[in-house]
């Protein structure tokens, strides 16, 4: 299934690390041209060794009418340091009235296409093997991403997805910090590190995106915090180009499990 950059917002927001005894619920929602166009909730249940992620994402308002759907995700998988080594991920949806599904296990850094709906398209570009070796798909990614925040301080990470049709790479670097004053599109305010990032596109287009104008780089920044006494920074902010509605932002608005 091709990740949306609206949805790959909320795979970021709802990657974080947490406590292993009491799994973390986040909400959010998103904003695009003055309006509502998503919301989203995840779950992470993370140890010293492992982690598991859940994701459910839908399209609201404008975005519904132009490309509704939604998704529900999940992964498993074990940490070697910082660096994710999932082991099953699962995806199913439908998107404009579509069923839309995604399975990949992984053995040894190497992903297998157990499902992948609708079919890879025969005369889309393959995929190297050398590129499809050591990626990930998007949430164990961008949940080492985070967990590099927690462990460091710091955003330096560059990360490879795979998704069964393309290979994408997500390049991230520390920006600062910075205070985010209160809105009432969230429950946070106050300090945070800004991460800026940008995702391109490596293999995997079809001839007639051949100019590859569709898939420029995307640009980013997250915002992550504390948002509970002693607790691991989470993304409480953040906005992306994306290529219907310009720049959209996803805003922290519930937590729980801490």
């Amino acid at each position: 299934m091709r990740t949306s950059p609206l949805l790959a917002v909320l795979i970021l927001l709802t990657a974080h690390p947490s406590r292993a005894e009491e799994p973390t619920r986040l909400t959010y929602r998103t904003y695009a041209i003055g309006l509502h166009i998503a919301d989203a909730q995840g779950t992470l249940s993370t140890a010293p060794e492992t982690y598991q992620l859940t994701l459910s994402f839908r399209t609201v308002g404008v975005a519904r009418v132009i490309f509704g759907g939604h998704q529900d995700s999940a992964v498993q998988g074990a940490w070697a340091d910082t660096a994710p080594l999932p082991r099953q991920y699962r995806a199913e949806g439908v998107w404009r009235g579509d069923p839309r599904a995604t399975f990949i296990d992984y053995d040894r850094g190497i992903p297998t296409i157990r499902q992948l709906l609708p079919p890879l398209e025969p005369d889309r570009e393959a995929v190297p093997e050398s590129l499809r070796a050591g990626t990930t798909d998007s949430l164990s990614a961008l949940a080492a991403l985070v967990r590099t925040v927690a462990r460091t301080g710091t955003c330096e990470a560059t990360l490879r997805t795979y998704d069964g049709r393309r290979v994408a790479e997500i390049v991230a670097h520390t920006a600062g910090r910075f205070i985010l004053e209160p809105t009432s599109r969230s429950v946070f305010a106050g300090p945070a590190l800004r991460c800026d990032f940008v995702s391109r596109v490596l293999a995997g287009f079809r001839p007639d995106e051949g100019s590859k104008t569709d898939y420029r780089p995307l640009h980013g920044a997250a915002w992550l915090a504390p948002v509970v006494s002693n607790g691991a920074p989470v993304p409480v902010r953040l906005t992306i180009e994306t290529r219907w509605f310009g720049d959209a932002t996803s805003y922290l608005t519930g937590i729980s499990g801490e």
